[in-house]
């Protein structure tokens, strides 16, 4: 029923957003967060993978193979930020990832995972933004404190990651 209701709504994912990602072996990460949801806020864990700078959710392990439709879909080439957000949604472990349009919350189980996840995100946003020279995103928006944080956070991964 709720395949039939998401299918219905429009919600599943565009496949072009993962086509050509084998998501379903050797991911960059895996593991387990709680996720909360787009439409309605409820809470749900999925299942999360890393791979090629797309993060996708699964309803469980079991449900990443070869022929299976993520639930979700989110390109680590639009994200702004990835941060702690415990304060922001009063849960331990929480964590935010942002776009431009949209910013979505994240629980993980540990504060050893939520680091994992923050770091794991954080170097991928780096890698994604390599074709990108420091040239083109200073002339993207120069004033903007959107872009100024996202160099900064680009900048500290870099170094934390060298």
């Amino acid at each position: 029923m709720e395949n039939l209701w998401r299918a219905a709504t429009g919600q599943d994912p565009n496949p072009n957003d993962y086509k050509g990602i084998g998501f379903w072996t050797d991911p960059e990460r895996a593991g387990w967060l709680t996720k909360q949801g787009d439409y309605i806020k409820t809470w749900r864990r999925r299942w999360f993978v890393l791979k090629q700078g797309k993060l996708l959710w699964f309803k469980d392990p079991a449900s990443v193979t070869r022929g299976s439709t993520p639930r979700g879909v989110v390109s680590v080439a639009d994200c702004l930020t990835v941060k702690g957000a415990e304060d922001v949604v009063n849960k331990a472990f929480a964590f935010e990832l942002s776009t431009r349009d949209s910013t979505m919350y994240f629980v993980a189980d540990t504060e050893k995972d939520k680091e994992d996840w923050i770091n794991s995100i954080g170097q991928s946003i780096v890698q994604q933004s390599r074709s990108v020279t420091d040239s083109e995103v200073v002339d993207y928006d120069s004033k903007s404190r959107r872009c100024q944080s996202f160099l900064d956070q680009v900048s500290w991964l870099k170094r934390i990651h060298q």
